[in-house]
């Protein structure tokens, strides 16, 4: 029995071997945030984010978003690093006030900016990093629906200053 276990275990190791070598380079990829790529046909403008007047409470990111791509394309996530999670929120008016709910799915078509502003659609930073400071940059990555990122650094400015 412990002979047989002991074959087992061998074939396993040499299996696992075997696939490791069937991807040479592989090892090499870079992960996590590396991965991401800048997608063809986005380009991003005026980009921040403001943190908000009372540390701890979330942050907001505001961008201008212009895709020239391929029809199809849906901006589905954005995260934020450093924060604990990201949404993108939208302000709507509900029974007379306005309130901010979750978006849906962001369709990208060609010649249609999308601006992420106060007061309209924008990114809300949860959780975020005690140790962003006004002067400071954070990467944000936007995900399209087909997995692709596009990633740019937002400038991080105090609660108050010019949105």
């Amino acid at each position: 029995m412990m002979m047989k276990r002991a074959a087992c275990t061998a074939i396993a190791a040499f299996s696992l071997l075997g696939l490791a070598a069937c991807n040479p380079g592989e090892a090499d990829a870079p992960t996590g945030a590396e991965t991401a790529t800048l997608v063809k046909g986005v380009s991003i403008t005026n980009p921040r984010l403001v943190l908000a007047p009372v540390a701890g409470n979330p942050a907001a990111v505001y961008f201008e978003l212009s895709y020239a791509g391929e029809d199809g394309a849906t901006l589905s996530s954005v995260t934020v690093e450093g924060a604990g999670m990201s949404m993108i929120h939208q302000t709507v008016e509900k029974d007379g006030a306005m309130t901010m709910m979750d978006a849906d799915p962001i369709a990208l078509t060609t010649g249609t900016p999308v601006t992420f502003a106060p007061g309209g659609m924008h990114v809300m930073a949860m959780q975020p990093s005690d140790a962003w400071k006004p002067g400071d940059t954070v990467k944000v990555t936007l995900t399209l629906s087909d997995g692709t990122t596009h990633s740019f650094d937002a400038p991080v400015r105090a609660a108050g200053e010019d949105r």
